[in-house]
């Protein structure tokens, strides 16, 4: 993938087009999906469109209990234990689902955390780059032979507009020098669009594309770990909590450009792109707002991708993907 292939396409639909718009006449019957994070927000939005279109859907959850009693009436669904920030969750629960599954037709990986207070996983990794990145490259690298045993099996990453905040920290990812959770949340949304890249580059011999995304501007549990001051102070909400942000979307809209990322034949042999609104996004420049839309060069850049995969590879012992 080059910046030059980052351009829209003309898609049908945009900004406001919610997830029944995009999935109307989609038939995934006989189609297995997975969603992360698939019983909360975008991703229970997510969850829903896909098995009303007929696909078995396996949600993995880090609160199974609450995931089963949310999606008791949706039907075809499935629920795992998973914690993304436990790589032995990670890989038990990557048995299990290999247990069920013979293929995975759509990988959907929407679960994250965001703007958190300080948090050390594992052997010391910043939470938010384990959960958000580390977790879901494990998840993906395990399950792969089932991507690869589908025809034209789709990753769909969400991404954030939040990957403007900084490129990938490469002298200290961690954060073993200070802490910043917006810095923290900004380099693991820039690495969830690298990972796509690279993953789309090492997968398309074996017909599997990958995709990352905006979702937009949407109040969901995403910000359960931000006070209220701080999102009334952002212009977010208002003293009950009412959404008064612009340009802010409905879960429902939220979820939109990941289900057309995993279904539309607009996007048939193409991947490692980068998805906002229902379109490829358009390349922006280092002085662009990040409400401006648009994703920054380092995002998509094929050798920092590289260099990430690796990275992820040496720091998580996932299995590598070769070509």
């Amino acid at each position: 993938m080059t910046t030059t292939a980052q351009q829209p396409l003309g898609s049908p639909f945009s900004a406001t087009s919610s997830a029944h718009d995009v999935m109307d006449g989609v038939d995934l019957s006989g189609k297995s999906a997975l969603v992360t994070g698939g019983y909360s927000g975008l991703g229970l939005e997510t969850t829903r469109s896909l098995a009303a279109a007929g696909a078995r859907v396996i949600v993995p959850a880090r609160r199974p209990d609450t995931a089963r009693t949310v999606l008791q009436d949706v039907p075809g669904c499935e629920v795992v234990a998973l914690d993304l920030a436990d790589l032995g969750s990670v890989r038990a629960a990557a048995a299990q689902i290999g247990d069920r599954l013979d293929r995975i037709d759509i990988l959907m990986a929407v679960a994250g955390v965001m703007a958190t207070p300080e948090r050390r996983v594992g052997p010391g990794w910043e939470g938010q780059f384990a959960a958000n990145h580390f977790g879901h490259f494990a998840l993906v690298s395990e399950l792969y032979p089932l991507l690869a045993a589908a025809a034209g099996a789709r990753v769909v990453v969400n991404g954030s507009a939040g990957h403007t905040l900084t490129d990938i920290r490469w002298h200290d990812p961690h954060f073993r020098t200070g802490y910043d959770k917006w810095l923290a949340y900004g380099q693991a949304k820039t690495a969830n669009a690298l990972f796509a890249v690279h993953l789309d580059a090492l997968a398309r011999d074996d017909g599997v594309q990958a995709f990352a995304l905006h979702p937009g501007k949407i109040i969901t549990g995403l910000q359960r770990e931000m006070s209220l001051r701080e999102q009334i102070d952002r212009g977010w909400v208002d003293e009950h909590g009412n959404v008064v942000g612009a340009g802010f979307k409905t879960p429902s809209q939220g979820a939109a450009t990941g289900l057309w990322a995993a279904t539309s034949p607009l996007l048939d042999g193409l991947g490692g792109l980068y998805l906002e609104d229902c379109d490829v996004a358009a390349v922006s420049l280092p002085e662009q707002p990040m409400d401006d839309g648009g994703v920054r060069d380092y995002a998509i850049a094929p050798d920092a991708a590289a260099r990430l995969w690796d990275l992820s590879v040496a720091a998580t012992g996932a299995a590598p993907i070769t070509r």
